[in-house]
C-alpha cells in the first residue's frame, strides 16, 4: 500500500473534495481521482461516495482513514526522529487552541521556537475548548491549550498559564466611573456571552453560579463565536460582558472599553495543556512542549 496514496486519500476525506485535495497536495484532480481508484482497486473496496460536490467516506473508507492517519503520523515521527538524531529538528506540528491562548499566548511561543528551529512548520487550529478536546481525541492535533478543566478520563491536563476575567462596559455606560459593581447588578443588565463550549463561558458561568447568580437569572442578549465579536458587541453598546483581560488590554489602554472589578469577587482561570492519555508525542511535539513549559515557568516566576 503506497503511503503517498494514503496521504492523498486522507486529504480527500478531510477536505471532502477532490478539487481541494488536489490543491492541497499539488496534484491535478484527475491524478487524485486515479490515486483513489488505484487504492480502491488494490483493497477491493469502495472508499468514497461522491454526493454532488461533496465527497464522504464509505464505511470501509472510515476504517481505512483511521489507520491511514496513524501510518502517516508514524512515518512523520520516524523522519523527525532521524533528523533529531542528526542534530536537526524538522517536520510539521498541528496544535489545537481555544481563542485566548491561540491569539495571545501561542504566537510569541511559536516565534521564539521557530527562531531556534527555522525549518519546522507549525499550524494552530483555533476553536472552542470543546472542539479542541474533540480534535485531540480523534488525532487531528497532537495537543491543545484550553481555558477550562475538562472532565474526560482520556485527556491529561497540565496547568501552564493563567488569566483573569474582567467585566467590561463601553465608556458611556452608567457604570463606567463606578469603583466596582455588585454581582446582583449584572443580573438585570443586557449581557453578551461567548458561545457554549467556550472556556471563557464555562469558567465565568461556574464563578457566577458559585457566587449565587445562576445563568437562568441573567439577561443574555447575544451569544458570540469569538472574543473579538464580544468586544465589538460591547463597543456597539449591545450589552456588557465578562472577557479575558489579555483580550482587551489595548482597549483599556485606549479607553475604548472600561474594565470594572466585581465587588468581593475575582475570576481568575488557568490555561491547560491538554493531551491524549497514553499517546506518545512526536519528537517535534516533545521539543515544543519543553519550550512551552520553560516559557511558562519563566513567566510564572516573574509574577
Amino acid at each position: 500500500m503506497d503511503i503517498h496514496r494514503l496521504v492523498v486519500f486522507c486529504k480527500v476525506i478531510e477536505l471532502q473534495s477532490f478539487t481541494k485535495a488536489a490543491d492541497a497536495v499539488c496534484l491535478t484532480q484527475p491524478t487524485v481521482s486515479e490515486h483513489i481508484r488505484a487504492l480502491e482497486e488494490s483493497l477491493g473496496e469502495k472508499l468514497v461516495d461522491r454526493l454532488g460536490r461533496e465527497v464522504l467516506p464509505t464505511p470501509a473508507g472510515k476504517i481505512l482513514y483511521q489507520y491511514a492517519r496513524d501510518i502517516i503520523q508514524l512515518r512523520d515521527e520516524a523522519i523527525q526522529a532521524l533528523e533529531k538524531f542528526k542534530g536537526n529538528l524538522s517536520g510539521n506540528l498541528v496544535i489545537g487552541s481555544s481563542t485566548i491562548p491561540g491569539t495571545y499566548i501561542l504566537p510569541q511561543l511559536i516565534g521564539s521556537f521557530k527562531s531556534l528551529h527555522p525549518s519546522i512548520q507549525i499550524r494552530v487550529r483555533i476553536s472552542s475548548s470543546a472542539e479542541v478536546v474533540d480534535r485531540i481525541l480523534d488525532g487531528g492535533v497532537e495537543f491543545g491549550l484550553i481555558g477550562a478543566r475538562w472532565d474526560d478520563r482520556r485527556i491529561l491536563l497540565e496547568e501552564v498559564f493563567s488569566d483573569e476575567l474582567v467585566l467590561i462596559v463601553y465608556p458611556e455606560h452608567r457604570w463606567a466611573k463606578a469603583p466596582s459593581v455588585e454581582i446582583e447588578q449584572i443580573a438585570d443588565e443586557p449581557f453578551v456571552f461567548r458561545e457554549k463550549g467556550s472556556g471563557t463561558r464555562i469558567v465565568m458561568t461556574r464563578a457566577l453560579e458559585a457566587a449565587g447568580l445562576p445563568m437562568s437569572r441573567m439577561r443574555v442578549i447575544a451569544e458570540m463565536g469569538s472574543t473579538e465579536a464580544v468586544r465589538q458587541a460591547v463597543k456597539a453598546r449591545i450589552g456588557v460582558a465578562i472577557v479575558s483581560s489579555q483580550a482587551v488590554a489595548e482597549d483599556l489602554e485606549r479607553r475604548t472599553l472600561v474594565a470594572l472589578p466585581l465587588k468581593e469577587m475575582q475570576i481568575s482561570r488557568p490555561f491547560y495543556l491538554a493531551q491524549r492519555k497514553n499517546r506518545q508525542p512526536s519528537p517535534l511535539c516533545t521539543a515544543f512542549l519543553n519550550h512551552l513549559r520553560a516559557e511558562a515557568a519563566e513567566k510564572n516566576a516573574r509574577k
